[in-house]
């Protein structure tokens, strides 16, 4: 196996409405960021690859005109995926693998403001069963959260305490869109959105854009004082049908974690893509973290939640504890679909 490691991560600060900036517009200066951090120019890397949502876009092929923010000239080689970034990075790092390249640039975005997200998402579910009823996406995570909450496993004060910790997590965060000191007695009080869901359970409506650059062993070496090596990376898919699952467990989750890390769970942080308070609990249990891990130092998805890129985040954000010093080893963790659905796991440490 190659050696592959991020050298450089840039992000937008996530609002709930960038206005009448467009996604090229929104991407241009977070990828002009990422590469003159990374050392390379942008002539010399070997692949670009994409993560976003026409459905989000509202628009066929908007990955193509994304490009423009990239600059596509000399002609490029290029690819896109129709998921979070992180599954991007995923095809990237594959690509390096192969040989075919030393390095390459990885970018997701989602403006979600330009369109109801609840309708874009109710097209994720069967199209014969739930599909029809037009279920939001957080009346069915409300499902899930009630079994938890049902089975005794957990209770509203454990997701009170999640929510308290990330939010207060993310004042050191420019890039958050929420952040405060809350009490757990004060986010009970709060209303429910969704029984048994209240509103900071729920991630928010986020715009925004990430960009990661990754590159082979001695080019790593030599652009980056300490790159973040990647240690392994897994991603898996549970069954698409709600009504097959058990809502309180995520195979998925597990078994890409068991492949990520062969089992070694000592890390110093781990960031995880978790859009509600519940589901970080499910999360922790199911990727063998110990309560020695400092969960989600950034905040996390529930202060800032750009969709297609906030898995892409998760991996910059450890990636950059890593190189920073303030980690030596991090899980980075990416999902996408109702409950939990599709998880990706990626491990960075730093070597000698």
């Amino acid at each position: 196996m190659r050696e592959v490691a991020v050298v450089s991560f840039a992000q937008s600060r996530a609002t709930a409405d960038a206005g009448g900036v467009n996604e090229v517009e929104m991407l241009m200066p977070v990828v002009s960021e990422a590469v003159a951090a990374s050392g390379i120019e942008r002539s010399k890397l070997g692949f670009i690859v994409s993560g976003s949502s026409d459905y989000l876009c509202g628009v066929s092929f908007s990955f193509v005109t994304a490009l423009d923010a990239v600059g596509a000239w000399p002609p490029v080689i290029e690819s896109h995926v129709e998921m979070d970034g992180a599954w991007a990075l995923y095809e990237a790092w594959v690509k390096i693998q192969t040989g075919e390249v030393d390095s390459a640039l990885i970018y997701g975005f989602g403006k979600c403001s330009q369109g109801n997200v609840d309708e874009v998402l109710s097209r994720q579910f069967d199209p014969y069963f739930v599909g029809p009823l037009w279920a939001d996406n957080a009346s069915v995570a409300a499902l899930q959260a009630r079994a938890m909450l049902d089975s005794g496993r957990i209770s509203e004060g454990d997701m009170a305490e999640v929510v308290r910790r990330n939010h207060s997590a993310a004042i050191d965060n420019p890039n958050a869109q929420l952040s405060g000191q809350p009490t757990v007695d004060e986010l009970l009080a709060a209303p429910y959105v969704a029984d048994p869901l209240r509103a900071h359970d729920c991630a928010p409506v986020s715009d925004g854009a990430a960009a990661i650059v990754i590159a082979a062993g001695d080019l790593a070496r030599s652009v980056c004082e300490r790159p973040a090596w990647i240690g392994a990376i897994d991603h898996r898919v549970d069954v698409h049908g709600l009504g097959l699952r058990d809502p309180l467990e995520c195979p998925s989750a597990r078994l890409a974690a068991e492949k990520a890390t062969a089992g070694n769970h000592a890390f110093d942080i781990a960031e995880l893509h978790a859009p509600f308070s519940h589901q970080e609990l499910i999360l922790k249990d199911e990727l063998g973290l110990g309560d020695d891990v400092v969960i989600n130092p950034s905040g996390g998805t529930l202060t800032a939640n750009p969709i297609m890129a906030a898995g892409l985040i998760r991996i910059g954000e450890a990636a950059s504890r890593v190189t920073a010093g303030s980690a030596d080893r991090a899980l980075a963790h990416a999902s996408s679909g109702p409950w939990l659905q599709q998880n990706l796991v990626c491990t960075l440490e730093s070597r000698s």
